[in-house]
């Protein structure tokens, strides 16, 4: 099997497993605990809140460990929107995660927020100059994500986060696709907060981190025993954080080099597909992009059908966001890219990690195009 989705997920790292193991066993205590176990487990958490905020170029106390990129993004959006003395207005994009545009919407239905969206192009990317226009005295949060998890359009953060700067306009990016493949130092993207996940980089599910500039001011989504400096209640899940910042070591080892070859690998890809379907259509914009993300749409098709001609042929991809999965409407950020609801249901998405290499990409090519050949009743 060739596993070309890792946008949805990655396989746990052995490595991280090892890490975690001592603290889903011996270690096992609550970290708020005042005995030996609960020291332990506490001083384990204290490291892996370290490495992670080494990662992010930030403090310690600036990192809150969560259940994942969507809690993250729900904790940021709402939290900074509901805490910000303000006003009651958001701007986002229209190619958001779900995580980010279910709490805008949340904000406008149930507190009362106005939301505006800032138009993006063919290529994915957001139209700088209407985002700016659409800023006011009174927005309260703006949330750009860095890269896009369907079709891998890499936005130009730091620019957006520098218009918000001069505004004082808190700004969050979900960057839980770009984790691993492009540096996310805080400081040099110049945002107030930012969300990721540890299954996109080899650690379990259900960990993630939100970094929150200490200077802003969040309002918990979640009430109980004041965890995380009073920002996430809930008893910190130990082994996941020491898991996460086990994957952020070994993510950030060769993080250039991998991205380098992985940029490489990709356009031989991209270019041996759209030879094998001159039809087909990448999505998303050429250039900018991340380096293990390849997105098409094959007109004249249906998507779903070549995902199980490719699993067929031992090729594991997906149609788009996993999250969601099983709904029958198009991709909405296909619908905000320009494209059809018709040529939207086309899309097929293969996402990889550095452990992909260009000779197996290279093998996968020939696949699609025998699959799409397959599902239009065409044979070699």
């Amino acid at each position: 099997m060739i596993y070309l989705d890792a946008a949805a997920t990655s396989a746990v790292r052995r490595e991280v497993l090892e890490a975690m193991w001592p603290y889903l066993t011996g270690d096992f205590g609550n970290p708020s605990s005042h005995h030996g176990v609960g020291e332990s487990a506490a001083r384990a958490l204290a490291d892996a809140r370290a490495t992670v905020a080494s990662w992010l170029g930030c403090r310690a106390s600036e990192v809150v460990f969560t259940s994942g990129g969507t809690e993250a993004d729900n904790l940021a959006v709402k939290g900074i929107a509901i805490a910000s003395p303000r006003g009651r207005h958001i701007v986002t994009t229209p190619i958001e995660h779900e995580a980010v545009l279910a709490s805008v919407d949340y904000l406008a239905r149930q507190h009362g927020f106005t939301v505006d969206v800032a138009p993006v192009g063919r290529d994915g990317l957001v139209d700088v100059d209407a985002f700016a226009a659409l800023l006011r005295p009174d927005t309260t949060l703006a949330s750009v994500m860095l890269a896009n998890n369907e079709v891998g359009t890499v936005q130009p953060i730091a620019e957006l986060a520098a218009m918000t700067r001069e505004l004082r306009i808190p700004f969050h990016t979900d960057a839980v696709q770009a984790a691993g493949w492009l540096p996310l130092d805080v400081g040099s993207l110049g945002v107030d907060a930012l969300s990721v996940s540890g299954h996109k980089l080899g650690a379990p599910k259900g960990i993630g981190a939100l970094y929150v500039r200490g200077r802003i001011p969040v309002e918990p989504v979640l009430h109980g025993g004041g965890q995380e400096r009073g920002r996430r209640s809930g008893t910190e899940n130990v082994a996941g954080a020491v898991g996460l910042a086990a994957a952020v070591r070994l993510a950030t080892e060769h993080q250039a080099a991998n991205a380098l070859a992985a940029t490489t690998a990709r356009d031989a890809f991209v270019a041996a597909v759209l030879a094998e379907v001159p039809d087909a259509r990448l999505t998303g914009h050429p250039s900018s992009r991340l380096p293990g993300t390849a997105s098409f749409v094959f007109p004249g098709s249906n998507g779903e059908t070549i995902l199980l001609e490719l699993e067929r042929r031992g090729v594991v991809s997906s149609s788009g966001s996993a999250c969601a999965a099983g709904s029958e409407d198009a991709s909405h950020v296909l619908l905000a890219l320009g494209y059809d609801e018709d040529v939207a249901r086309t899309a097929v998405r293969f996402s990889w990690g550095p452990e992909v290499d260009a000779a197996t990409l290279a093998s996968v090519a020939p696949a699609v195009g025998d699959a799409v050949r397959e599902v239009a009743g065409l044979r070699r």
